[in-house]
Parts: C-alpha cells; sequence; structure tokens
C-alpha cells in the first residue's frame, strides 16, 4: 500500500504540483481513506522526501556501480552515466520532474538529507572528468566543476522533454550529448 500510495502522488505531483495536491486528493486517487495515508506517512512533506529519497539512492546506487567499474574507461563511464540518466526517464520520469521541481516544498531540515546526495552524484562524475584528464582522455585545460554542471544540466533538464516513446531512443540522444561534450559543435 506504501509503493502505491507514493506511485500515484507522483502521478498528482507531476500533474498538479505539490502544493495544488492535497491528501485527500492522494486518498480519492486510490480509493482509501486518509487513516491509510497517515499510517504511513505523517505528512505529505514526508511523503516527498519518501519520493525524493527513492529518486536519487536509486541515481546513486547505479552510478556508483559505473563509478567504480575499472574495466571502462572515464569516457565510456561517462557515456553510460548519460545514457543511465536518459533512460530512466522511461521508467522514473515523473519522480525526476517531482524531485527537480518540488525539492522547494522540503524543509531545511529535510533538504539538509537530499542536497549532499545530489552533490555525491555531481561528485562522481566530476571526479570521473578529473581521472579522464589525469589519464589523457580528456583536455588539459577542462574546468571540470563546470563541465559537470554543464553536463547535468542538460542531462537532468531532458525529462522536460525528451520522449523515450519518440523518434530518438535514449542511446541515440545519449550518442548525440557524447558527442557534444567530446568534440563540441564548431566545424574542423
Amino acid at each position: 500500500m506504501k509503493a502505491k500510495i507514493t506511485e500515484h502522488s507522483v502521478r498528482l505531483f507531476e500533474k498538479k504540483g505539490f502544493s495544488e495536491t492535497s491528501i485527500q486528493d492522494i486518498v480519492d486517487s486510490i480509493g482509501v481513506t486518509k487513516g491509510t495515508f497517515y499510517y504511513y506517512f505523517s505528512s505529505k512533506e514526508e511523503l516527498l522526501m519518501d519520493i525524493h529519497f527513492r529518486y536519487i539512492d536509486e541515481l546513486l546506487k547505479h552510478q556508483e556501480k559505473i563509478f567504480r567499474d575499472e574495466t571502462k574507461s572515464y569516457k565510456q563511464k561517462l557515456y553510460d552515466i548519460i545514457l543511465m540518466l536518459l533512460s530512466n526517464i522511461k521508467s522514473q520520469g515523473a519522480s525526476a520532474k517531482v524531485f527537480f521541481r518540488e525539492m522547494q516544498n522540503l524543509s531545511e531540515e529535510r533538504l539538509s538529507q537530499i542536497i549532499p546526495k545530489r552533490d555525491q552524484f555531481r561528485f562522481n562524475i566530476q571526479a570521473i572528468l578529473e581521472e579522464g584528464i589525469k589519464k589523457g582522455e580528456f583536455r588539459q585545460d577542462l574546468n571540470a566543476e563546470i563541465v559537470t554542471f554543464g553536463i547535468l544540466g542538460i542531462a537532468n533538464w531532458s525529462y522536460e522533454w525528451f520522449n523515450p516513446e519518440g523518434s530518438m531512443s535514449e542511446k541515440e540522444v545519449t550518442d548525440i550529448f557524447v558527442e557534444m561534450f567530446l568534440k563540441g559543435i564548431e566545424r574542423d
């Protein structure tokens, strides 16, 4: 039941927004009582926090696996992380929207639990770039921190426009992104 409440809430928060969705809306969408909701969550904000934890923890778990794979080049690790983010839109697109759009509705205390996880995701990408620079896979003059923000800005915003059922697959979009990151858009 907890998972069902969470899934229905993600869809409602995606469509209506966190502030515009009431607990009554949530329980009505499932056909249960508020008592059922409060059995699993003490508040709507606790539910939002649960959604945030599920989303970022799942991303970190997959990213860590890619990050720690010693058999892959740093270019391949970067590719795999971008592909993971785009592939995630198919299964977790609504959760991504809620994660990025509704973070402002978390209290400072709860936000302080999410931000370090979000930052760790960023630091892992930055470390891949820094190690790739050291190993000669990437240009020596790259500012790894700024490039990391650029990669995340492009990949994380994709949930707003990328349609996994559309004319291009997540792999095709990843190929374009990585080509753009690695080679730029300037003509030779």
